[in-house]
């Protein structure tokens, strides 16, 4: 039901709770990135990099901070001004026209042409439209691969003809499912059972894990302590910190169904996948931050992962007189590359980091 009181307001059921803690004076005890409270006011990015410049701009740079995009700066949209793309009896384009871009289905004799309202994605694998089509959100039939230069069906949508023009323009989001999309790929857009795209910022932004900044901004300009008026995500546990926070959006087994059912495209939920491993089971110190830093964009050299596994794993003497793990019998080099192969997802037409850290077998069956 749309709330006609508060612009663009999606209104979800009881079910999805908030769980954001605030103690005294403002301090913020727990915070997590889908569950913003409706009442929450963002300062914004430019009051953060006021002191966190070259933080803010790094993290601008990577996944996170272009999880989604106006479709006004898409780069995807900007480069790709048109795109085409057929099954059966439909023709499906994306069409650029000035700032906006126009996604059009057609049987030849109807059409419905709708404009993209966000696109998700930074375009790495790929990136997927989301419209607003007879008062509901829908995920694009069609979405862009990289890999392919041009449009192929979103994954997870069925790979088959459409049976009508109207299932042509894509799945139709059931109001949790909007709720998710939105909260994990933008800020300040999905509130307490709410989407509000007049406060919506694309991407997930600093105030997406760190809270509210509006307290801990206005104590460091006086020249108070602000520490605690913002949220630290390193105050967590390690097993907190995977198993909750980063798995709030990047999906564990206890938040979802299709892990378990999804076979090798699970490879694409990472806290799914390491929670498998025994490097995690056995030292729970692991955890996503031990390996990446949100603020920078994804290392794409296996080499720079060398130093996190080889801070654990040592030579067999070394390990005993050290109380470290046994390394690799095989190097000391590229250990991403053998114990967290690159597997690839033919719908997504993208290989994925297996963040399941094991000695890979050859000719092993994906394990799932």
């Amino acid at each position: 039901m749309i709330n006609t009181k508060l612009p663009y307001a999606l209104i979800l059921g009881a079910s999805l709770l908030t769980a954001v803690l605030f103690g005294q004076d403002g301090v913020i005890e727990k915070w997590y990135p889908r569950r913003v409270p409706l009442n929450v006011e963002f300062v914004g990015d430019q009051a953060c990099a006021e002191c966190h410049q070259k933080m803010v701009a790094s993290h601008a740079l990577g996944g996170m901070g272009r999880a989604a995009e106006s479709v006004a700066e898409s780069k995807v949209l900007t480069a790709n001004p048109t795109l085409v793309f057929r099954a059966g009896t439909y023709s499906f384009e994306i069409q650029r026209r000035g700032r906006e871009s126009f996604y059009t289905v057609t049987d030849g004799k109807e059409k419905i042409s709708l404009p993209i309202l966000y696109a998700f994605g930074q375009g790495k694998a790929g990136q997927t439209y989301v419209l607003q089509y007879d008062g509901a959100f829908y995920e694009g039939k069609v979405s862009f691969f990289r890999e392919l230069g041009g449009l192929d069906f979103t994954i997870g949508q069925a790979r088959t003809v459409p049976d009508s023009l109207k299932q042509a323009v894509g799945r139709r989001l059931s109001e949790e499912e909007a709720f998710n999309c939105f909260s994990c790929h933008s800020t300040g857009g999905a509130r307490e059972r709410q989407i509000r795209l007049d406060k919506l910022t694309p991407g997930v932004r600093c105030e997406a894990c760190h809270g509210p900044g509006a307290q801990h901004v206005r104590a460091i300009k006086e020249g108070e302590p602000g520490a605690r008026l913002i949220f630290n995500p390193g105050r967590l546990s390690p097993d907190e910190l995977t198993q909750k926070f980063c798995a709030s959006c990047h999906q564990a087994i206890d938040d979802f169904s299709l892990p378990r059912t999804a076979e090798i495209k699970n490879v694409r939920f990472q806290p799914y996948r390491i929670f498998q491993s025994k490097c995690y089971s056995d030292d729970r110190r692991i955890s996503c931050t031990a390996c990446h830093d949100p603020h920078q964009p994804v290392k794409h050299d296996d080499t720079a992962y060398d130093a996190k596994c080889l801070a654990c794993h040592a030579a067999k003497g070394q390990a005993a007189a050290q109380g470290l793990a046994v390394g690799c019998r095989v190097g000391t080099r590229d250990c991403v590359s053998c114990h967290m192969p690159k597997v690839a997802v033919a719908d997504a037409h993208f290989k994925f980091t297996d963040h399941y850290i094991r000695v890979v077998k050859t000719a092993e069956k994906f394990p799932n």
